[in-house]
């Protein structure tokens, strides 16, 4: 407790006097419409470019890979130590026109899951279909959650409990880049979460979280629509806005309130300057027939819900060094139950604010320690910040 109350105020004196400046910057920037630099842009997805930029894939099979181990010390309790994440990615590339990309990944050490298996057919140059197990294209850490490509040992818990990351389903569409406009775009038909398979599953607490189906014997009831575009038209700067709609997916239709409506939308910012880099992102999400679902599973699941995060970091070592030094704060704030239906009464403890404070040193490009300190609460009045001091280890290759 007292070398996490140390470790805080450190991180606190650091950042205030290295980075508010530089917040204050980046909302002007911006602002301000000015040119684009290729190379800038590269930069802001270095990690996925590796190996999921299909036009630089060489014939025959590509092998890569990406992991995190985590410590994780709480205000109370036992401190937890876990080999979060351990992913394998392989890439085929039959021919000029035809790849296939897939992640199977081991959680905790004992799950295993298919993160991604999608066949991508290209149409002309910067136009592909896409069809498989594809990622939901919302926000920015559910298709670049590699941990060398964020900073902080946990992703932001908006990622975690509103969007929620990582969200894959089983679906097909179109994908590529319209160079002139400055313009990547996504968009694909794909099953949906689930809702009731015999039981009620969704609740306020973790949102859409229990329903992925991960393509794991999916049940699809309802085609649900995502789309993503990005603009890369300004100096350093990507923009991105992205939108979900369609139902949740139900084993059994006839049954009052097993399924809700879902409209989700999201915007997003990521800046690169120098030394200094940014990030903000804002999600909302609004669930339609809400009250029967609740009424009829005994759930207090919200009709909207949504927040966002600011973040702002400064690599301490020079420009042209190989390895980087990120100081950075981050603040969140998000609400599952910004609004709810009928009789139900919002749950303060589901808004939450949190601060993380800490330092992500690239040792290379593809690995990465991480430390930093959370302050967390809610907006209870009871309600006392909660501390929680993470270090871990993040590689991708």
């Amino acid at each position: 407790m007292i070398l996490n109350n140390y470790i805080y105020l450190l991180f606190r004196i650091i950042i205030n006097n290295l980075l508010m400046q530089k917040i204050i910057l980046f909302v002007a920037i911006v602002a301000t419409s000015i040119s684009f630099s290729q190379q800038q842009d590269e930069q802001l997805n270095i990690a996925q470019s590796q190996l999921l930029n299909l036009a630089d894939l060489q014939s025959g099979l590509t092998i890569g890979g990406y992991g995190e181990i985590n410590y994780n010390d709480f205000d109370s309790g036992p401190s937890e130590l876990d080999v979060k994440r351990l992913i394998l990615l392989f890439a085929y590339k039959f021919d000029d026109r035809v790849s296939f990309i897939t992640e199977i990944e081991y959680e905790h050490v004992k799950e295993v899951y298919i993160e991604q298996a999608w066949l991508n057919y290209a149409l002309a140059d910067n136009t592909n279909i896409r069809a498989g197990l594809l990622l939901v294209p919302m926000g920015i850490i559910n298709e670049y959650h590699e941990s060398t490509t964020f900073n902080g040992v946990e992703r932001p818990t908006l990622d975690n409990k509103i969007v929620p990351t990582t969200w894959r389903e089983i679906g097909m569409g179109i994908a590529g880049r319209i160079p002139e406009l400055s313009m990547k775009y996504q968009a694909y038909v794909m099953n949906g979460p689930l809702s009731y398979n015999g039981s009620y599953m969704l609740k306020g607490s973790n949102g859409l979280r229990d329903g992925r189906q991960k393509g794991a014997e999916s049940q699809g009831s309802d085609a649900n629509f995502a789309a993503r575009l990005d603009y890369f038209g300004l100096l350093g700067l990507r923009l991105g806005a992205s939108y979900y709609t369609g139902k949740t997916q139900t084993s059994d239709k006839s049954i009052m309130g097993s399924q809700i409506g879902v409209n989700m939308l999201g915007f997003d910012a990521r800046y690169l300057k120098n030394n200094f880099s940014a990030r903000a992102q804002f999600i909302n999400a609004f669930l339609s027939n809400t009250e029967k679902y609740n009424l009829a599973g005994d759930k207090d699941l919200g009709s909207k819900m949504g927040g966002y995060y600011l973040e702002a970091a400064y690599n301490m070592l020079p420009m042209g060094a190989i390895q980087r030094l990120d100081l950075f704060v981050r603040y969140e704030n998000l609400n599952q139950h910004k609004e709810v239906e009928g009789q139900l009464k919002k749950n303060l403890a589901l808004h939450r604010k949190e601060w993380t404070f800490g330092v992500s040193y690239h040792l290379s490009r593809g690995s990465v320690f991480k430390i930093d300190y959370q302050s967390k609460s809610t907006a209870l009045e009871t309600s006392k910040a909660k501390g929680q001091f993470n270090m871990g280890i993040g590689i991708f290759f």
